[in-house]
């Protein structure tokens, strides 16, 4: 699947509440997607929440697994594991999900979040999917 045919999944896959992310990007390697960032993702101290970033890396990697295996809307996060690097500014957080491996049953993605602008990483996940046999 490509940028737009993602897009449209997740408006299909979720019509009564569209998830905020953009589909920037879609290819074999995997996915980036962009998290417009408003006040809905702030926490006290100016940045953005850690649930905010744990969801962006668990959409990314669905969505990587998905450019590749099609929507396959019952592929599930088995693990998510992330590390926060730094805090983030308030500004939209580009995640990219990168497959590390997509089998027949399991795919593993690494999803590397940056502040739009900003070089270093914010946070680093893995996440593992489970696909449900065809």
């Amino acid at each position: 699947m490509d940028a737009a045919e993602l897009q449209a999944f997740l408006a299909r896959a979720f019509p009564d509440a569209p998830p905020p992310y953009l589909v920037e990007d879609a290819a074999p390697w995997g996915v980036r997607l962009r998290l417009p960032i408003t006040s809905l993702h702030a926490r006290p101290g100016g940045t953005v929440s850690g649930p905010a970033l744990m969801a962006l890396a668990d959409s990314a990697a669905w969505l990587a697994v998905l450019a590749q295996i099609g929507p396959v809307a019952l592929a599930v996060t088995t693990s998510l594991h992330i590390d926060f690097l730094r805090k983030p500014a308030l500004v939209d957080v580009v995640g990219e999900g990168r497959l590390l491996k997509l089998g027949k049953s399991l795919a593993v993605v690494d999803v590397a979040m940056r502040s739009d602008g900003h070089d270093d990483l914010v946070a680093k996940a893995q996440v593992t999917y489970s696909i449900p046999p065809r």
